[in-house]
């Protein structure tokens, strides 16, 4: 799988977790010169607290694109340490 925005390869890996429609990819399969970190934190009622990131590609900003569970229920482990996107960012095979 792979996450594009601005024709650019955001994340990629073979390895994602799929929860909820949305891939979760490894955070070490995300390139961490396109993220810089977000503010902005969300509550989900069997996840937990989300943290994002702003995504930032030759310029352009797109705001709160990438989320992650820094420390997520015991139901949602598989995706610690692992990074899932939205707000146009594709995420293709």
């Amino acid at each position: 799988m792979k996450a594009l925005w601005n024709d650019k390869i955001i994340a990629e890996s073979d390895k994602t977790v799929v929860i909820e429609g949305n891939h979760y990819f490894p955070v070490n399969s995300v390139n961490p010169a396109y993220l810089r970190d977000s503010q902005t934190h969300t509550i989900c009622h069997w996840k937990g607290t989300a943290s994002y990131y702003h995504i930032e590609v030759e310029g352009m900003d797109n705001r709160d694109a990438a989320w992650y569970y820094p420390d997520p229920s015991d139901a949602a482990e598989p995706i610690r340490d692992h990074v899932a996107f939205w707000k146009g960012v594709k995420v293709l095979p």
